[in-house]
């Protein structure tokens, strides 16, 4: 079963980083945020990617072409060209497809066009360069074919970005500082079935998250996946640094480490 990884955004909130890379290769922990994604499928079975390019898309060929080099010391022996690696390695199990979809293509688009790569799979993962969770991914897996819906979508509880505040005659009655939000939202880590492509295009304005989705809520064809443990997406700066103070903290999103 593939996981599909959209990666070709401009990440245009995050400009002070990705003015001279792209937005999955910011690094966590010192190393991309991609790698960390790839990790969750990976350490929990799931290795086949299929990462849809656009943006700055051969700065993440390269990373992965040199990866065990970029991660560790090696030696190099110029008479032979071989490499050998002295560091313990990646410790990222996977086989990857790197997808051109575009620099201006849109979400629904780039999934669109990497059609060829997933379909005869039944069904496939799908998520976002930019977004880490503690998520069970079988489970995700096993409630999408209990549903038998096209697609299911994880919805997370996110925090506030300020503190809340309630009163009553002028008393504050509650302070919580970035308390969980009541409403869910779309969190990524999705599943589809192979007919979601019925409702994709590949003109570059198709976008996932808009029509697409919303034929899917009309045709009763949406199931949402509830997830309530740690999870965290990459929009700003200041949301790269806190997921690098976590980091340092022991990554919620390791759960193999547990």
């Amino acid at each position: 079963m593939k996981t599909v990884i959209l990666c070709g955004g401009k990440g245009r909130r995050l400009d002070r980083e990705t003015e001279f890379r792209p937005k999955p290769l910011v690094d966590i922990g010192g190393r991309p945020i991609l790698w960390h994604i790839m990790n969750v499928f990976s350490r929990q079975g799931f290795q086949d990617f299929v990462l849809c390019l656009g943006y700055k898309g051969e700065m993440i060929k390269e990373y992965f072409l040199y990866l065990d080099e970029l991660s560790n010391d090696f030696v190099l022996d110029l008479r032979s060209g071989r490499r050998f690696t002295l560091g313990e390695g990646t410790r990222l199990e996977a086989t990857i497809s790197f997808i051109d979809t575009g620099v201006e293509a849109m979400t629904g688009a780039r999934i669109a066009r990497i059609k060829a790569y997933v379909e005869k799979d039944e069904d496939f993962f799908l998520t976002y360069g930019d977004g880490l969770a503690d998520i069970d991914l079988h489970g995700l897996y096993e409630y999408h074919k209990r549903m038998g819906k096209i697609a299911t979508v994880t919805s997370v509880r996110p925090a506030y970005w300020y503190g809340l505040v309630e009163a009553e005659d002028g008393l504050v009655t509650r302070f919580d500082e970035k308390p969980d939000a009541k409403d869910r939202i779309n969190g990524g880590f999705m599943v589809f079935n192979r007919r979601v492509f019925d409702y994709l295009s590949e003109e570059s304005g198709n976008v996932l998250e808009q029509e697409p989705m919303r034929r899917l809520v009309q045709d009763e064809q949406l199931a949402t996946y509830e997830h309530d443990g740690f999870w965290k997406c990459m929009d700003t700066q200041k949301d790269a640094d806190e997921l690098n103070q976590i980091y340092k903290h022991g990554a919620p999103w390791e759960a193999w480490r547990k």
